[in-house]
């Protein structure tokens, strides 16, 4: 049998069963087999194949919920020191409004410095199950020690080191999603995940108040530092349940037959063309080099960080309008619907700019009217431009497909570099005068600018996909998805297959 994969005169290389066996293995010392799944014997029976499809997404779906109980308390755990400054944090700690702030914004500064690392290191090992847990774990325990500090400088330790262990969560989940879902299902998964920041956006302040109001005094300590001690247990019993429960890898993932794990590996390889592998030859830092020489990543970067800015209003909902936020079930399901619809139409800027649309007409409304109910209605539009946030996150995922080395660090510095927008966005809310009108207006122009952003990403993943049907971009082995080789031949096995596109 001959190693090149069979090819079609106008369509490239074609993916079947035969092809699957024979072409090699792009793994470096991650035990991998030396060649790929077999996808001879009933697998080859597309009735059979799917079945077993079936089988590992409901399995693979069951597990990966867990992330959803994780990212509630990463959220918990970053933000239960605003409900404890309530209850008498700030005054037993002697932090005047300017320390405050700094125990606020400090978290922010490890978790920026910490997530490209350790999207590096989650890329590179056998078990990010391990990993994830591991890193939950600490996070729990430093939550748990921030409520035995006495002074300004024990706070901002623990913030820092809560911030620089809880930056391997968010983007390692969005990392381990993108080995397992094809472009066609990411973006339902992403929605799931982020599920876990609405529901705790909504119950955190419910979970605080019954601690803070019945815990004050128990065994002579106060209520907020029973807040960081339950609440920091409970993250580290989940920690424990996620090493058991969090899948692993395509390849190795415990839980999962055989049969299914192949079928995980070859479902990648024939979402993009080539299997979510690295090269052998590539070391932990090629990556980062690929990304950094990457101009795509930091047009999304900046995109990414006025969304964020835009999105700020969320944390302002009830000190700043003072009525009740609008409807978690109803945002969740904007969301989700957003999401599915976008996988099933296979289409990114659209699903991203009307949910922002939505949000301009319910800040326009805003400026335009102190009617109290026009208001209300502007508040449900407002908070559906979240909607375009989590298919943002799937469009970084499928811009960057291989290798998984670039993808890891692509999100890692995009999902950082974000985090801008939430320090700018703290300051964005301060100008109360006019109705906030001020406000109104910034967050107004961040959408404006987020819009031309993913316009311009857009036209830049249609040239490549042109590039690609022009046979102009094809697939180097050890390179980028876009990298100018057209003098490959029709029948050259690194050729990039023309049923690959860009998702735009």
């Amino acid at each position: 049998m001959s190693d090149a994969p069979k090819v079609d005169a106008h369509n490239g290389p074609v993916h079947d069963p035969d092809h699957l066996e024979a072409a090699p293995r792009r793994s470096s010392d991650k035990g991998l087999a030396d060649g790929p799944p077999k996808g001879g014997g009933p697998l080859s029976d597309p009735i059979y194949r799917a079945k077993v499809e079936k089988s590992m997404k409901r399995k693979l779906d069951t597990r990966c919920s867990l992330f959803v109980l994780i990212y509630i308390m990463n959220y918990l755990d970053r933000n239960n020191i605003a409900a404890a400054r309530l209850r008498g944090l700030q005054d037993d700690l002697n932090l005047n409004y300017s320390q405050y702030a700094t125990c606020l914004s400090i978290l922010y500064v490890g978790y920026i410095l910490m997530q490209v690392p350790s999207n590096i290191l989650i890329n590179r090992i056998n078990r990010p199950s391990w990993y994830i847990a591991a890193a939950m774990l600490l996070w729990g325990l430093i939550s748990t020690l921030s409520g035995v500090v006495t002074t300004f400088g024990g706070m901002v330790a623990t913030r820092f080191f809560l911030g620089f262990v809880e930056a391997a969560f968010l983007p390692g989940a969005l990392l381990i999603l993108s080995k397992w879902y094809t472009s066609r299902e990411l973006t339902k998964r992403n929605a799931i995940l982020f599920c876990g920041n609405l529901i705790s956006n909504a119950f955190s302040a419910l979970i605080g108040a019954g601690v803070l109001s019945n815990m004050q005094g128990v065994l002579g300590h106060a209520a907020w530092r029973w807040l960081f001690w339950i609440e920091g247990a409970a993250t580290m019993a989940i920690a424990i349940a996620a090493a058991f429960i969090l899948p692993d890898l395509p390849h190795n993932s415990k839980g999962f037959t055989e049969e299914e794990l192949q079928v995980a590996q070859m479902r990648m390889t024939e979402d993009v063309g080539e299997a979510d592998a690295d090269s052998a030859e590539q070391g932990a830092l090629d990556g980062f080099y690929m990304a950094v020489k990457d101009y795509k990543i930091y047009l999304m970067m900046i995109t990414f960080t006025t969304y964020v800015i835009g999105l700020s209003f969320n944390a302002y909902f009830v000190s700043h309008h003072r009525v009740i936020c609008t409807s978690t079930t109803n945002h969740v399901i904007v969301s989700l619907i957003n999401a599915w619809h976008a996988d099933r139409q296979q289409e990114r800027f659209w699903h991203i700019v009307w949910p922002i649309c939505m949000g301009i007409v319910g800040f326009v409304i805003s400026m335009a009217t102190d009617n109290v109910a026009a208001r209300y209605v502007a508040l449900f539009l407002q908070a559906g431009a979240y909607a375009g946030f989590i298919v943002f996150y799937s469009w970084i995922s499928s811009s960057f497909p291989r290798p998984p080395a670039k993808r890891a660090v692509a999100i890692a510095m995009i999902n950082a570099f974000s985090q801008i927008g939430n320090i700018i966005g703290s300051y964005v809310w301060n100008l109360e005068a006019n109705g906030f009108r001020g406000s109104y207006g910034i967050v107004l122009s961040m959408f404006g600018v987020t819009i031309v952003g993913c316009y311009g990403f857009r036209v830049v993943l249609v040239n490549l996909n042109k590039k690609i049907e022009q046979g102009g971009a094809a697939w180097e082995t050890h390179g980028d998805v876009a990298a100018q080789t057209a003098e490959l031949a029709q029948d050259d096995p690194t050729r990039l297959p023309s049923t690959f596109r860009y998702l735009v």
